[in-house]
């Protein structure tokens, strides 16, 4: 017997879960949010704010996440709270440096000052980027489920992928003019590389992910004043303000399965199930099939499930350093190649932030003028030449490369994925001292190593490449919206699947759906 009951529960707070819980809780469903073990984004470290990921909002220009907040009539509040990046992003190597900023004339000269004999070729691709994610633009925004399911999904998506440019294409058709080594292979592949959920080279994506995720870094980037946190500030307002209710700290220990259908989630700590007509979960298949202990699991999902490896994971270190040790130039996102190719050596992702807008009482917060919040990712393959605890180490080489008196104003290093204590520096003199403080110390983190976010291999993989899983899970009555359906597009296809997962799902309910097709959204406009 339950002691209460959903109509859905949401497993995770990714942003494909949140999206799905906001979509259906405007339509009136009973939503309930369970963080199910992901944390939050910070987390202290003697009073100072470390992030436990990077965070980039490059679906701010997508159809998808455009109506989804037209949907739940949030598109001017959003636009009061976004503001473009310039430059978007920049590239940076012992060698050279390129900036990507909104511009086009700007972006030509830096074409011209780096790299002026291949000025015509880098005009003709982003023509054709251009070409693409206009194509994509016109079928993303269209009303079908990604990836399809049912037959009748199969026609429909179907239609809508087939007028897709590039799906039969490699990126060597998008890269074979450029010479083989030259450095502007780096400023095409690297951002897609940190923005897809596929582990593979941008040298083997489909063409058309690496097309789109390009597109996505070069055609506006929006970012929110407190990253992550403020988008999920936003769609837990939009959840409970709708009625649904929201526990980032609860989990589900059990999926409850009767006659092959699941029924409910038996929550940690509590002695009665709570019932659900829907399960949405922002993890694998395989990770809904372990909670129901393999119950209610179809002989399709046995026999035809994809295969999905995790092959490589995001290794992320946080450092608070004095402002002096910052170039001013220095954008908000960057990524920093090291002097020579080496294993041990990856390239860096990173994210220069306010500290200010991240401490809990930031308007109290002193020491914030004078430091700043660095987030710095490598890509960390399972089986690869670095280990987990030598990653902190590779990070800071690379650091050091780019800026060369960062030693000198440290005030702390962490990585929480790792399981090394935190590293905090003192001056003594003319010197810095480093102290260690043990995990088991620290507030707000476990003792032990946190998992990374890990990227995948998929077999087989649907959809021209770009899909996984399906939205429907492995038991009937539960839905997929994480990083495994629709892994090569990244961020935009958690919010594909996000949607695909609210119509399935609304479609169940009739009463619902005729309430949605009265609904007044329609006074959006965009």
């Amino acid at each position: 017997m339950t002691a209460r009951h959903y109509d859905v529960v949401v497993l995770g707070r990714s942003i494909g879960g949140l999206a799905a819980a906001a979509l259906l809780a405007r339509r009136e469903f009973r939503v309930l949010v369970l963080g199910q073990g992901q944390a939050a984004l910070t987390y202290p470290v003697e009073g100072h704010p470390l992030c436990r990921r990077t965070f980039t909002m490059l679906s701010a220009t997508s159809p998808s996440f455009r109506r989804i907040v037209q949907e739940l009539a949030q598109s001017q509040r959003f636009r009061r709270t976004t503001e473009p990046l310039d430059p978007m992003f920049s590239v940076l190597a012992p060698s050279w440096r390129l900036e990507v900023p909104p511009d086009a004339e700007l972006f030509a000269r830096e074409i011209d000052r780096e790299f002026p004999e291949i000025r015509q070729l880098v005009d003709e691709l982003y023509a054709s980027f251009a070409e693409v994610n206009g194509a994509a633009d016109g079928a993303f925004e269209k009303d079908a489920v990604w990836p399809p399911g049912s037959l009748w999904e199969r026609l429909e998506t179907g239609r809508i992928a087939g007028a897709l440019p590039l799906t039969e294409s490699t990126p060597a058709d998008l890269l074979g003019k450029f010479p083989q080594t030259h450095p502007f292979r780096d400023v095409v592949a690297l951002p897609v590389e940190f923005a897809t959920h596929l582990d593979v080279p941008a040298s083997r994506m489909p063409a058309f992910a690496l097309a789109r995720l390009h597109g996505a870094w070069t055609r506006g980037i929006y970012s929110l004043r407190r990253s992550e946190l403020d988008l999920t500030d936003f769609f837990i307002d939009r959840i409970e303000a709708h009625g649904g209710a929201c526990r980032p700290d609860g989990r589900a220990t059990q999926l409850i399965v009767q006659r092959g259908r699941v029924t409910g989630v038996l929550e940690d700590g509590e002695d009665q199930p709570t019932g659900a007509g829907s399960v949405i979960s922002c993890f694998s298949g395989e990770t809904l099939a372990d909670l129901a202990h393999g119950e209610g699991v179809t002989r399709k999902a046995k026999e035809n499930w994809p295969r999905l490896t995790a092959t490589a994971g995001r290794f992320v270190v946080s450092l608070i350093v004095d402002r002096r040790a910052v170039p001013d130039p220095l954008p908000v996102e960057s990524f920093l190649v090291p002097r020579a190719p080496d294993p041990r050596r990856p390239v860096v992702h990173l994210q220069r932030l306010d500290r200010r807008l991240y401490a809990p009482n930031h308007d109290q917060d002193e020491g914030g003028a004078r430091t700043a919040l660095l987030v710095a990712e490598i890509l960390l393959p399972s089986r690869g030449a670095l280990t987990l605890w030598e990653g902190r180490e590779a990070v800071l080489t690379t650091l050091r490369e780019h800026l060369p008196f960062l030693d000198e104003h440290l005030v702390v290093v962490d990585s929480p994925h790792d399981g090394l204590p935190a590293w905090t520096y003192t001056r003594d003199g003319n010197r810095l001292v480093r102290r260690e403080i043990d995990r088991i110390h620290l507030r707000g983190v476990r003792p032990g190593a946190e998992a990374m976010e890990w990227k995948w291999t998929a077999e087989p993989t649907t959809l021209f490449g770009l899909a996984a899983e399906p939205v429907r899970g492995p038991i009937p009555g539960t839905y997929l919206v994480g990083s495994t359906v629709l892994p090569a597009l990244g961020q935009e296809g958690e919010l594909l699947a996000a949607w695909g997962a609210a119509k399935l799902i609304t479609k169940g309910d009739r009463t619902r759906q005729k309430m949605r097709r009265q609904m007044w959204t329609k006074i959006e406009t965009g």
